[in-house]
């Protein structure tokens, strides 16, 4: 089964990387939050390599890296000093929100697995970056956390209390664990043995995911903002379907479909219960599960007036998507998501919507990314403006370190400056979004 999964994600792959700023972090010797035994941190935490270290200098044979802004380039040198000894990465715990340095706090799974996709995003490989040794150190931290997981049971880890588990749910772990694993795996080719225990260790992730999903699609677990947790479960068995692992297509249709359903298609309305009453957590979930059968639909009617069976002027509709040769079924649902992303598009202008709780938390930055994600899928010119609009808005409250931080419930600023590059650099992931989206739906 390897072989076909590797086969399939390898066509994803989108490698690029960037330069490196290395800030300094100071590491107080307060004790860390409890956690398990193989989390806690020794007291004195290992830094990241330096730019003089051979080990992490570009090969020969290495494109010289695309660069991002300075200043996103900053917060990833700033995310590479907050790496811990055991490769994890620690979002802090819900009980002490106030503690901001990433030393003194316990490597968490969810937060190290976001840490990750980030750097991945941005170009960084197991094998290839200026961070490749933070990539391997930290996909070595959740391969062994998740062989050494029990099978049944949907979390990974029997740590509670984080930050992201507090406010979104407390199998969050998985879900992004599972996308980690789906994302690295076409850059794990050359080293076989580390493909097959990622291959294994998603395909368990997936089991685990599926098995505790909710009649209405959804994911329990309690959390702050639940339908966050279950919009990250959702994209997870999107991906990893994309990639070869056996998906169950209920499954991964009934969560679209409580995604889809936190707004109303006809009137706008969004459902904001799950969403702790802020419409931008559940509105950018909605988006993210609409956005690929919203591009679906647009493809069928090009394709269809290619071949001659609509006029040029033909938009999307349910009759025009009937005569493109979709049943009726399929023409209904496309439809809807078609307009659920239309809407989603429009709200994008409302800097009221944008606000969310009112002031910056990790939910925030999230719901930014999920949308970054959204757009890229759909594609436009969309993409561009809301890009431009949040690199100067991001920028604009960047920490003097080049962090940063939640003024609310999620606070960490690993977990917050990882949620902020992964919004700014979708667009490097538009083969991989794109194409998983796509198959997914097959």
């Amino acid at each position: 089964m390897r072989t076909n999964i590797l086969g399939a994600a390898a066509a994803f792959a989108a490698l690029t990387s960037c330069g490196l700023f290395k800030p300094s972090l100071k590491n107080p010797e307060q004790p860390p939050t409890p956690a398990a035994a193989s989390m806690e941190r020794p007291e004195k935490a290992e830094l990241s390599p330096k730019p003089s270290t051979p080990a992490i200098r570009p090969t020969a044979e290495e494109k010289p890296p695309a660069p991002l802004p300075p200043f996103l380039e900053k917060g990833l040198g700033w995310l590479a000093e907050a790496q811990l000894p055991s490769g994890g990465f620690g979002g802090g715990s819900h009980s002490q929100q106030g503690v901001r340095d990433p030393h003194a706090v316990p490597a968490d799974p969810g937060t190290t697995a976001f840490v990750t996709i980030a750097f991945l995003r941005a170009g960084h490989t197991p094998t290839k970056g200026m961070y490749r040794n933070v990539v391997r150190r930290s996909l070595e931290f959740m391969v062994k956390l998740v062989e050494s997981a029990p099978e049944k049971g949907p979390q990974i880890t029997d740590q509670t209390g984080t930050q992201p588990q507090a406010k979104m749910g407390q199998y969050v772990d998985t879900a992004l664990a599972a996308q980690l694993f789906t994302r690295v795996l076409s850059e794990l080719r050359d080293d076989p043995k580390m493909a097959d225990r990622v291959e294994t260790a998603l395909g368990k992730c997936v089991q685990k995911i599926q098995s505790s999903q909710s009649k209405d699609g959804s994911w329990g677990g309690g959390g702050w903002a639940p339908v966050l947790q279950s919009s990250l479960m959702c994209n997870a068995l999107e991906m990893a379907k994309s990639v070869g692992v056996a998906v169950e297509l209920d499954s991964l249709g009934r969560a679209r479909e409580y995604q889809k359903d936190q707004v109303d298609s006809s009137t706008g309305t969004i459902a904001s219960g799950a969403a702790a009453g802020v419409v931008l957590y559940a509105g950018s979930g909605n988006q993210r599960a609409a956005a690929p059968e919203a591009k679906a639909a647009e493809d069928a009617v090009k394709q269809a007036q290619i071949e001659g069976k609509l006029p040029g002027d033909a938009r999307v509709s349910f009759d025009s998507l009937v005569q493109a040769g979709l049943s009726k079924e399929k023409a209904g649902a496309f439809l809807e998501s078609w307009r659920l992303d239309e809407q989603a598009r429009k709200r994008l202008e409302d800097d009221r919507y944008l606000t969310g709780f009112g002031n910056n938390g990790g939910e925030e930055f999230l719901s930014y990314m999920m949308t970054s994600e959204s757009l890229v899928i759909r594609g436009g010119p969309e993409w561009d403006r809301w890009k431009s609009q949040m690199m100067n808005r991001l920028a604009r409250i960047q920490d003097p370190n080049g962090s940063w931080s939640g003024h609310h419930c999620i606070t960490s600023p690993v977990f917050c400056t990882a949620a902020v590059a992964l919004c700014l650099t979708a667009d490097r992931d538009a083969e991989f979004l794109g194409k998983a989206s796509q198959v997914a739906m097959r």
